[in-house]
């Protein structure tokens, strides 16, 4: 450093660059830019004329002997990339960042300064609202010399222990590895809390009033902050990850490893009479003395998600066909879910096109199953049954075993028919139009027998 005091820039005049200039203010001069435009610069310049600092131009604050980087994470590279023009002029700077990830900024000073520039890593733990509520004594900075003479290093060490702050030392590795589970990871839970949308209650005890203060603090920094701190880091992935299978084995402990200690409890992707219905029989049949029941869950998200919450003990469903290739639906549901696959298996399967109980056919203008039957059977309807729209029902009418039992019920019109197994007709008492409409006589499709993961 100088021999005399040196002039501080600080470039990002948010709440950590106000906290900044506040302490560095009483031994240095010091300059404050922000960019931004119209009434937000304004606003700026008088918060720094309240506060005893100049506002500056970017070109003026850059001028300085130690600039500060007070931007967002995601900034400080492009900020940089802007400085250039001003930086490579021959002055002697020190350049410090206080970014909560230090990586990022070890690679950024290194890419985009001068090269013969000093550059310190710092990362105050601590930010406007600890300040206000405990004071800057005793709170932490974490420094690492990376790129600066052992005298400006002492300097500055000296001087941010002189304000009462712990000083630990570390590289920007050893700090980033850290602060992914420390820091990282208490922003994290934080804002799942808000997400959660976790509340005060009278009984709250101590435990539940500390999660409160986690929630409130991460949830009034900016979602910037928390986006770059999580995505910056090189590992807050591993992190997020390990957090993620913990909270899935912890989850999993609670759910009972039986529903019903006598019957094991399947939830399938259709209804009575539905092919899911069909395999799900045959798969059992393997293990005769094994008692079950069946839960009729019509969609297999709704089959994977009754898995996830423990209310049935396995899952089955439909996933590709012979004829009309990947079941979507299943392909879908499989994306939001968590689950072990145990077996893979297929069974032969025919379509009849059915209408309600007395309808009349010829008064028939619609057709209305699952879009897998309508793959599996299309140059057939296409030849024989053109005049009838093909259409597949929301939520649980996409399961045609549905729409057979409402069909029945009269809670569907007549003028729809419906396509699938022909015991639906025998269980629900509809009329069978035709069978075998099926394109692939040889017409497999392969199901999934599934279970919550170990």
């Amino acid at each position: 450093m100088t021999a005399k005091s040196p002039r501080i820039g600080i470039i990002g005049f948010g709440r950590f660059g106000r906290l900044l200039a506040g302490i560095l203010k009483a031994d240095f001069e010091v300059r404050v830019n922000d960019a931004g435009e119209g009434a937000a610069v304004e606003a700026a310049s008088q918060a720094a004329a309240a506060m005893g600092v100049t506002f500056a131009s970017e070109k003026e604050t850059l001028d300085s002997d130690v600039i500060f980087y007070c931007v967002p994470i995601s900034q400080l590279e492009p900020t940089l990339t802007r400085h250039a023009q001003y930086l490579n002029d021959g002055k002697k700077r020190l350049f410090v960042d206080v970014l909560s990830v230090k990586v990022h900024a070890k690679n950024a000073f290194s890419k985009l300064l001068p090269a013969d520039s000093e550059a310190l890593l710092t990362h105050p733990m601590f930010g406007p609202d600890s300040v206000a509520a405990k004071g800057l004594a005793g709170q932490t900075i974490v420094m690492d010399q990376f790129r600066c003479t052992a005298e400006t290093y002492s300097f500055w060490k000296k001087y941010f222990a002189g304000k009462g702050l712990k000083i630990i030392e570390m590289t920007a590795e050893e700090h980033d590895r850290v602060a992914a589970e420390s820091q990282g990871l208490t922003h994290f839970i934080g804002r799942v809390l808000g997400e959660f949308g976790f509340k005060h209650t009278p009984i709250d005890t101590y435990g539940a009033q500390m999660l409160h203060q986690i929630k409130e603090q991460v949830n009034n920094d900016s979602w910037q902050l928390f986006e770059d701190l999580q995505t910056h880091n090189p590992f807050t992935i591993e992190m997020r990850v390990r957090l993620s299978d913990a909270q899935s084995r912890v989850f999993n402990k609670l759910l009972p490893n039986r529903v019903n200690k006598e019957n094991l409890v399947v939830g399938i992707q259709g209804g009575r009479g539905s092919f899911n219905e069909e395999a799900a029989t045959y798969y059992l049949s393997r293990t005769p003395n094994v008692p079950y029941e069946l839960v009729y869950l019509h969609t297999t998200d709704n089959v994977l998600q009754a898995l996830y919450e423990g209310r049935v003990d396995r899952g089955q469903f439909a996933i590709h066909n012979s004829t009309g290739g990947v079941v979507t639906e299943s392909i879908m549901a499989m994306a939001n879910h968590r689950f072990h696959i145990v077996e893979e298996y297929a069974i032969k399967i025919a379509h009849a096109l059915m209408i309600a109980p007395g309808a009349d056919f010829n008064q028939c203008d619609t057709i209305m199953t699952h879009d897998q039957v309508l793959r599996q059977c299309k140059t057939n309807l296409e030849m024989k049954y053109h005049r009838l729209r093909q259409t597949s029902g929301e939520g649980d009418l996409a399961d045609h075993a549905k729409v057979a039992e409402l069909l029945s019920r009269g809670e569907i019109p007549p003028t729809v028919a419906t396509m699938g197994s022909k015991v639906l007709a025998a269980i629900y008492g509809l009329d069978i139009v035709e069978e075998g409409l099926q394109d692939l006589q040889e017409n497999f499709t392969s199901f999934l027998w599934v279970e919550r993961p170990h």
